[in-house]
């Protein structure tokens, strides 16, 4: 005598919640490298309006604003750089996770900015994640 079955056996829920399980896990890191990568645009931008705002600091005091030979990258150098570039606006955004500071360069500057975060290196060593834009804005970034 045959039965009925009305319903999922539990290998198959098992398998369908696997194969859930797998997706989410890959759809997470996806998403987890897609807003890393979002920050770091958004850094870049920012440190492109202060090579813009240093041009007219130039223009307007004939020299670039700074913060020492070797600035740190803190929260209170990114708001002395709000306050000085751009008279106190919100331009590095604490949503963006990156700290900012601009160092002298001979008679240029390098913008540099940080989230905080360590990096590895193809030789194994560990590295802070370092942004650097030049004043002619080139690009150097810790993980190249």
């Amino acid at each position: 005598m045959a039965t009925k079955s009305s319903g999922f056996s539990l290998i198959e829920l098992l398998v369908v919640v696997a194969i859930l399980g797998i997706l989410s896990a890959v759809g997470i890191v996806q998403y987890n490298g897609y807003v890393s990568g979002t920050k770091q645009k958004s850094a870049e931008n920012t440190m492109q309006q202060i090579a813009l705002a240093q041009t007219e600091e130039y223009s307007n005091n004939g020299d670039y604003y700074t913060q020492g030979d070797a600035c740190e990258i803190t929260e209170g150098n990114s708001k002395l750089i709000e306050e000085n570039l751009f008279g106190g606006g919100d331009i590095i955004t604490s949503d963006a996770g990156y700290e900012m500071c601009i160092q002298s360069d001979g008679t240029t500057y390098l913008v540099k900015a940080s989230d905080g975060r360590m990096v590895e290196l193809p030789d194994g060593t560990e590295v802070l994640k370092l942004i650097t834009m030049t004043a002619n804005g080139i690009w150097f970034d810790s993980e190249d």
